[in-house]
């Protein structure tokens, strides 16, 4: 008898009142027609984007999914902000003063590569169609000339005083830059010439989206399930 008894004293205490303060006159907002605005939504997957930016989107995203050759794939493995530092693109080793050492335009490079004449090459990772510089790492490497890869067309074109450069070269380096340029080497060999073989094999994309995952992760665990029940 004694849970029945507590339970009927529970029941019939009183939660205490809530004092109000006439001042402040609850209102809850009405979010018709003519009443107040209705809290900020995210809209972005109901904006209509230009096409250049769609195809952009669309391209990045097939990108993901197809499987990249590694020829192809090296290129996304660009600088980053730290190693950029160290090529230093806006410091004095590429200043107007050495622009005579300095060289652009594919076949130019390319037969500067073949003479021996070249000590570093810079490439960028966003050429279209790729394939113009698809085979220039290889070349590289094959003729023993230090090469990165960098982001931005237009930025190498600025150094030039171009719109954009697919690559650029130095020939050769003032005294007084030798030091900088030595630090810029130790960099990019560690990053590229002596990993070359490792991106050469390494394939890229095949990342699928987060639906397909999670449908082939729930098959995966049914067919696990599956074999349990047998092996029981």
């Amino acid at each position: 008898m004694a849970p029945k008894k507590m339970k009927a004293l529970i029941a019939t205490k009183k939660k205490p009142e809530k004092v109000v303060n006439p001042l402040f006159e609850k209102r809850p907002k009405q979010l018709g027609i003519g009443g107040a605005l209705p809290p900020k939504r995210d809209v972005t997957r109901f904006v209509k984007w230009p096409k250049v930016v769609q195809i952009q989107r669309k391209r990045r995203i097939l990108k993901q999914r197809v499987k990249v050759p590694p020829a192809v794939n090296q290129f996304t493995k660009a600088l980053d902000k730290n190693l950029e530092h160290k090529l230093s693109l806006k410091g004095r080793l590429w200043r107007q003063r050495n622009q005579l050492l300095l060289k652009d335009g594919l076949n130019h490079i390319t037969y500067l590569i073949e003479q021996n004449k070249v000590q570093l090459v810079v490439i960028t990772h966003d050429v279209d169609p790729i394939e113009l510089v698809v085979w220039l790492p290889a070349l590289c490497r094959k003729m023993e000339v230090f090469y990165a890869i960098v982001k931005g067309r237009s930025r190498l074109g600025a150094i030039v005083h171009k719109k954009t450069a697919t690559a650029l070269c130095l020939t050769s380096v003032k005294n007084e830059d030798k030091l900088e340029f030595g630090k810029i080497v130790e960099a990019v060999k560690a990053n590229y010439n002596d990993k070359y073989d490792e991106h050469r094999k390494k394939w890229g994309g095949g990342i699928m989206g987060s639906k397909f995952q999670a449908k082939t992760k729930s098959k995966e665990r049914l067919v696990a399930k599956e074999a349990a029940q047998r092996m029981t």
